[in-house]
């Protein structure tokens, strides 16, 4: 999978997620929001150089 695609799937897993916590006030939720921010902070990390890289190249 294409971190484009990886990004989309972190970002729609936060989302639901953080829906839980702040709707149903599931404590468990506001753990596994962090947890998919933190996954899409690494990714945004790796988009951008693989954006970098291709810009350079051109």
């Amino acid at each position: 999978m294409a971190t484009h695609e990886q990004i989309i799937s972190a970002y729609e897993n936060y989302l639901a997620e953080n829906d839980s916590f702040e709707t149903k006030n599931i404590k468990a939720a506001a753990t596994r929001a962090r947890k998919a921010l933190g996954e899409l902070r690494k990714l945004a990390k790796v988009r951008r150089a693989e954006i970098q890289e291709k810009k350079t190249s051109l």
